[in-house]
Formats: C-alpha cells, structure tokens, sequence
C-alpha cells in the first residue's frame, strides 16, 4: 500500500511539474520576438525640452510607415550592413534596415527593421541636437540642408546644416562604418558678437510595444554603462513608475537592449556627460545622453561628437568595439552569473561553427569536448559508486541494527565510511559540476544572435526556436502549432528515451519509491524541455549518449560491479514476484 500511495504522490508531483513548469516558461521565459525590439518612440519632442520631463496619456494616431518614408527628400544610408535614411525634418536618423538579418527563417521574409519614424507603429529615432539660453537651436520641426555628400555609405560622409538667422551656424556630420556604429559630429559656428552657452545632446526614443520580454535571467529594457560596470537594474515599468531615472555618475553609453537587438549612444568624453531614462507618453521611452555646457565666443567654433550603436548584439562586434575604446561594450550581451563559463564556452562554440559550417554539429562537437573535460571526475564518481555497492551489506546490516536508533545509526554510518574510506557525496559531484555549465550553455543559446535562423538538418531550419515537427501536427505535416507542454516533437522523444536508456543503466535504486521516480522523470522532462530551442535538446541529448558510451566503457573496466549490479536486479526481481505470489 504504501509503494501504491508513494507512487500516486509521485504521480501526481510529476503533472504539477509538468503544467506548472508549462505555466512558467510561458511567463517568465517567453519565445523572442521575431520582429525587432528595439523600435522608436511616438513623440515629437522639441530639442529644447531634452530636460523636461514630457508626458502624454492619450495614445497618438500610427502613422503609415511607407507613407511616411515616401514623403519627403530623405537622405539615403547605404552602408554594408545597414540601410535606411536620414529624415531631414529634425535631422533624426529614423529608417534603418538590417540587412544580414531576416524577420524570419524564410530567406525571403525581408529585413529586420531596426529603426522607424516617428508616429509610426514600430517606431525609434535618434536626435541629435542642443539646449540653450537666448539663443535660437535647432528643434524637432527644423528642416535641415544637406550641405556636403548626397548619400551616407562608409566612403562618402553626409553634413547637413541650418542657420538661424542670428549669427550661428549649426552642423551635424554623419559618418558610418562597415557594422553599426553612426558617429555623429556636432558643430555649432559663433559669427555674432557675443559669446554663446550651449549644452549638445543627444537621445534615442522609442516604443516598448514591440520590446522583448523582460525576464529574471535575460534582460530587455534600459542598459547604460558608467563608473565601471553595466547597469541592467531597470526596466520600462519601473522607469514609468518612478519617473525619470538619472543615473549617478558619468555615462559612457546608453540605450536600450532587446534579447538580440540594441540601440546605444556613446559619449566622446564620459567625464562630461550625464544619462538619463524617461517615460515620455503610452509606451514610450527615451535615453539622454546630456553633456556639460560649452561656451563658444565670437568667431569661433565648437563641436561634439557622439556615437550610435543601432544593430546586432554579434558578440564579435561588441569585442571589436570594446577593443577600441567604449568600455564593457561586450557586456552588453548579459551573459549573467556564469560569464566566466559561458564566454569562453561561445568562444569555443563559434570557432567549431568556423570549422564544421554547421551550428548543431559545433553543439555536438561542443558537448564532446565537454564530456572528455569532465572525464576524470565521471571516472572518480564510478569508483565511488564502486565503493558504494562494496559497503551495501555493512550498510544494511547496520540499518537492521540500529533500526530503532537514528542517532546512533548515523554515527556508525559515519564510522563505516572513514573506515572503508568512502565519500558518499563524491557521486553527485559530476552533478554539481553540469549544472552551472547547463545553466551557461542555456544562456549562450538564448542570447546568441549568430544561432538564430541556423539549421541543423532536415527539418530542423532554426535551432534557436523549438522543434517545430510535434507528435500532434504529424511531425510538421499539419499546418497546427500544437500548445507549449503538447509540443512534443522529436528531439524531446529523444531527449526522453536517451534518458531513460542512461536511468536504465545506472545501478537500481535501493528504495522501489526511488525506482518509480527514476522510471517517470525521464518522461516528465521530455514534456518539460519540449519548449526550449531545439538547439538546447540537442546538446543534452548528444550529453545523454555520450554519457551511456562512457557508463558502457567504465562498466567494461569494472566488470566486477556490472556483475553484481545484475545479481541485485535479479534478486529484486524475484523478491517481486515473490511479494505479489504472497499477496
């Protein structure tokens, strides 16, 4: 009876885990967004409020975006990774289109886009500008003249100016480079009779609409550097709640982050800067990047220059970029807790993907180099288990003995293993040891935009998404994507049987409770893994069948203990059979 209860709780624990865990990685570990996070604002805010705090509670009407580009003599970006357009009402930098990157896996579901007008649906913008006292700048309306270059590539910059009439001139020079980096210079001209006090800024507004869930292991919101670390403590709720957030300090970047996606401004000199983030209506965001005042006398000439991130997390990228100069650019990528693992894991994961041409061969080749790592201590965890099974009749002997005594049994247990020198902790320390590289391994596959849209094989097209070719849907033969926990597709059946294969092949648990358990989890994992990218099963399934290679090794170099293993299985067999012809 108590066998039957034990394994009806089981039973039951096992579909809580099951629905439970449904429930929470839909919550809290959503699938990415397929369209770009980082999307502009809807607000028209005048230059001269870049202090102020504007709000605005009515949602404003969407404008179409194609009408939108289409009006308008709009300065074309060209570059090798990007395009797009400069708008020239506002000098923003509002159209820009990822060319390396699809909205889906169908080659030809266009380009991500990255950056949008304001007004419309998926909108950001940056502005570039400045605030001053009795003298007229350039705003939100101002229409600008291209003064130099036509069309902004890498070879061939773009400057645009406005005069306003009382004796200053303002410039704004547009560069860009082979990735995603815009560097913007700011120049303002003195040709009046007095001195000038101006404060350049610079802002990138956009909607969360559109953003990236924000969850406690992947960051999507706010993200600034200063005073030497990261900051990834706020997030698009709390900004709203709180109001605007001045961040202490110099600033050297800022900006806001989506899981594979990122539009940051960097600062020419972070001594003279300060960052800010602010609600500025429904939705709507915005990071300041606000220098110190510069005064700028008769005759005279005075520039800033600012730079703007609007593009890709590539790991590669953000390293070259660090390399010259914008401080923990890298750390843009939150790799979280188990950096120093999961760096050097990518690391080598992307080399492999150099050699093999192909993502889930580098994932398998990964995982074996792993195993072989790990070899030593799974050699050290079989000899204890060894000893283990060499000590049960002395251990059971003493449980029929002090059966009645817990505090003696457990001091004689103690005895027992400092004579027989036995750890019986030294089994789970492969365990301890996985789980930080799994947690790591986890976080490089969800954070990796180089894995997003690779193949595998066959009908694996994605191995950043989840197996798409599920029992339910005939194996991707019905056009039906089948809920989160029923998804179960063929690497989860695998995953499962691996599993099972492994649980199979591990010495039988002494408590027939433990065996029921060991019999259900392998199962009840598969229904829990089924929703994570495909790319995560196929590590721990290729991890699985190295493991059962290296239990079938180990057990041909300990013969002895496989034998006794089938001697405890057959007695447990026939106590069985024995317990159930007596009942």
């Amino acid at each position: 009876m108590d066998n039957q209860r034990n394994l009806i709780i089981a039973v039951v624990l096992s579909a809580v885990l099951l629905f439970g865990w449904d429930f929470a990685m839909r919550t809290y570990f959503p699938e990415p967004e397929e369209a770009p996070a980082n999307m502009a604002s809807r607000e028209d805010v005048p230059a001269a409020r870049v202090d102020g705090q504007i709000n605005t509670d009515e949602a404003p009407v969407i404008i179409d975006l194609n009408a939108e580009l289409a009006a308008g003599s709009r300065v074309a970006i060209d570059a090798l990774e990007i395009e797009g357009s400069i708008n020239p009402v506002g000098a923003r930098i509002d159209d820009i289109l990822l060319k390396t990157h699809r909205q889906t896996v169908d080659k030809d579901s266009g380009p991500i886009r990255m950056f949008a007008p304001a007004g419309t649906e998926t909108q950001q913008f940056a502005q570039f500008g400045w605030v001053g006292e009795g003298v007229s700048v350039p705003g939100a309306q101002t229409v600008w003249q291209v003064v130099d270059g036509d069309r902004l590539t890498q070879e061939t910059p773009v400057t645009l100016g406005w005069d306003n009439g009382q004796g200053q001139q303002f410039r704004l020079k547009f560069e860009v480079d082979e990735h995603y980096m815009f560097t913007v210079s700011q120049t303002v001209a003195n040709t009046g009779d007095g001195s000038i006090a101006l404060r350049p800024y610079a802002f990138v507004s956009r909607t969360s609409a559109t953003a990236s869930k924000s969850t406690w292991n992947v960051h999507s919101g706010p993200i600034a550097e200063g005073n030497g670390e990261v900051n990834f403590d706020w997030d698009y709720d709390e900004v709203a709640e709180e109001g605007p957030i001045s961040l202490n300090g110099d600033t050297q970047w800022l900006g806001f982050t989506d899981i594979y996606w990122m539009s940051a401004l960097i600062a020419d000199d972070a001594s003279a800067a300060q960052g800010t983030f602010r609600d500025t209506g429904v939705d709507l965001y915005r990071a300041d990047l606000i220098y110190d005042a510069v005064t700028v006398p008769a005759g005279k000439a005075v520039s800033r220059t600012t730079r703007l991130f609007a593009g890709a997390k590539e790991s590669a990228v953000l390293d070259m970029y660090e390399a010259q100069g914008v401080d923990r650019f890298g750390l843009a990528i939150d790799w979280g807790w188990f950096r120093f693992i999961a760096w050097p894991m990518w690391q080598v994961l992307i080399f492999l993907f150099g050699v093999f041409g192909n993502f889930g061969v580098a994932i398998i080749a990964l995982t074996l180099i792993i195993r072989l790592i790990l070899f030593p201590v799974a050699q050290k965890q079989f000899h204890s288990m060894a000893q283990m099974r060499a000590v049960q009749p002395k251990m059971k002997a003493l449980q029929e003995r002090y059966k009645d005594d817990k505090q003696e049994l457990q001091q004689q247990m103690a005895k027992l293993y400092k004579e027989e020198k036995v750890n019986p902790l030294a089994g789970c320390l492969p365990i301890f040891i996985q789980i930080p590289i799994f947690f790591a391994l986890y976080k490089v596959l969800l954070l990796a935009i180089e894995m997003r849209h690779e193949p595998f094989f066959g009908w694996l097209r994605d191995l950043s998404a989840p197996d798409p070719a599920t029992v339910l849907n005939l194996f991707g033969l019905l056009p039906f994507d089948p809920p989160g926990f029923l998804a179960i597709g063929v690497l989860a059946v695998l995953l499962g049987f691996t599993m099972w294969l492994q649980f199979k092949l591990n010495p039988a648990a002494m408590d027939p409770m433990q065996q029921q358990i060991f019999m259900i989890m392998p199962w009840v994992l598969m229904f829990v893994m089924a929703p994570f990218a495909a790319g995560l099963l196929l590590y721990w399934i290729s991890n699985n069948i190295l493991t059962l290679a290296q239990q079938k090794y180990l057990y041909s170099r300990n013969p002895e203990l496989k034998a006794q293993m089938a001697k405890e299985r057959e007695e447990k067999a026939l106590a069985a059979k024995r317990e159930k012809a007596e009942g």
